[in-house]
């Protein structure tokens, strides 16, 4: 990685010249550069790997360029063992789940028996999970009790198409259950945000002692939730009893974000509702999702077409924080590296990357998404 005064400011011509898919692709082959496949980090099968080679998976199908279809199987090889075994997981965190929606398409096209027993090792998982007294998956086996909005992308989209691929529609109400507790006990009245957790038994250090509720709207936390619900739709059946509410959850936070994007930019702030104070920063992963979920929920009739008005700001927004490195590949910075539950202090304070995965899949996934509202 350069360092910021070795980096090249996009002049504003470049920026005009490419299109959403050509972004995603220079996005896609700045990591490629960087890391041969089976070095991506962190060293096992886990959601970093998992977002970014979805939205590698995405822009694929788009461009039908199959070095990417080629990259991503050589990952998913370097982590699958001959007998569909999985080198190193935990079992006990749902972000190690995540990958797996990788194998879908690999065992479609390959018939590869491999990717079918890795899916029925990860997926049932679920069925034992460990819950709060309401039923809701704790986030970590480290984490009793807890909730946080980001397990919802870590497990809903693969229990929904595990129940679709393989016939198993108890899946469905499992993970619809799941979203529809944590919409519940997360969704603040006034603002219509979703707090980055919640802790039922109120014994986190962070969870307040009557709601048990997390302090503060981070950022890209809000946003995993309507990417995941927005995959969830991809194979929950039309007329699953839980479609309607879970249409009306994503359209009220979708809605509620519109009035926190900053006006001058089109970005949205670490902390989503506290734009207004001096050391909060914009950030380009939330931002990224943001504009996914709209362009998305529009495509799929879920939102008015106007909406798009925001997406676009929001894409062009991030479009305009871009830099090039000396040898032409697209940095994406102002991206928050992982973080856990905290208070303000906590989120403000956390340190920024460069073209992380989590970014990276999060930029991806936005510029496929803007590439097919470009084709409207």
């Amino acid at each position: 990685m350069q360092t910021s005064e070795n980096n090249i400011q996009i002049n504003n011509t470049t920026q005009e010249a490419l299109t959403p898919l050509q972004w995603a692709e220079k996005a896609c082959e700045a990591l490629m550069a960087k890391f041969e496949p089976e070095q991506l980090p962190p060293d096992r099968f886990h959601y970093h790997q998992g977002v970014f080679l979805s939205g590698m998976e995405k822009c694929w199908r788009e461009t039908n360029d199959d070095k990417y279809y080629t990259y991503i199987k050589r990952w998913v090889d370097s982590q699958i063992l001959a007998d569909g075994s999985i080198k190193k997981y935990n079992p006990e965190e749902l972000d190690d789940i995540q990958p797996g929606v990788l194998l879908f398409n690999l065992y479609e096209k390959t018939g590869d028996e491999r990717y079918k027993k890795a899916l029925h090792t990860l997926v049932p998982l679920l069925k034992a999970w460990k819950t709060n007294p309401s039923g809701g998956f704790w986030h970590k086996e480290r984490y009793p009790n807890q909730m946080w909005l980001d397990g919802l992308y870590m497990a809903g989209p693969i229990a929904t198409q595990f129940g679709k691929t393989f016939d198993e529609t108890a899946y469905f109400d499992m993970m619809t259950y799941q979203a529809i507790l944590m919409e519940k006990h997360t969704k603040d009245p006034n603002t219509g945000l979703l707090y980055h957790g919640w802790d039922e038994t109120k014994a986190a250090a962070w969870a307040d002692p009557v709601t048990g509720l997390a302090p503060e709207f981070w950022g890209r936390a809000i946003g995993w939730y309507p990417v995941a619900l927005l995959e969830m739709f991809e194979y929950l059946p039309a007329d699953h009893k839980d479609k309607a509410e879970l249409t009306s959850i994503l359209q009220d936070l979708l809605i509620a974000l519109i009035p926190f994007q900053d006006a001058a930019t089109g970005l949205w702030y670490q902390v989503v509702d506290k734009g207004d104070m001096a050391d909060n920063w914009l950030e380009n992963s939330c931002t990224a999702l943001y504009v996914h979920a709209i362009a998305k929920a529009v495509r799929f009739g879920y939102l008015d077409a106007k909406y798009l008005t925001y997406a676009w700001k929001g894409y062009q927004g991030v479009i305009d924080t871009l830099k090039f490195d000396e040898n032409g590949h697209v940095i994406i910075g102002q991206i928050c590296i992982g973080t856990g539950i905290g208070d303000y202090a906590h989120y403000i304070a956390r340190p920024t990357s460069e073209n992380d995965l989590h970014g990276a899949g999060a930029f991806i996934l936005m510029c496929v998404e803007m590439s097919l509202a470009a084709q409207e």
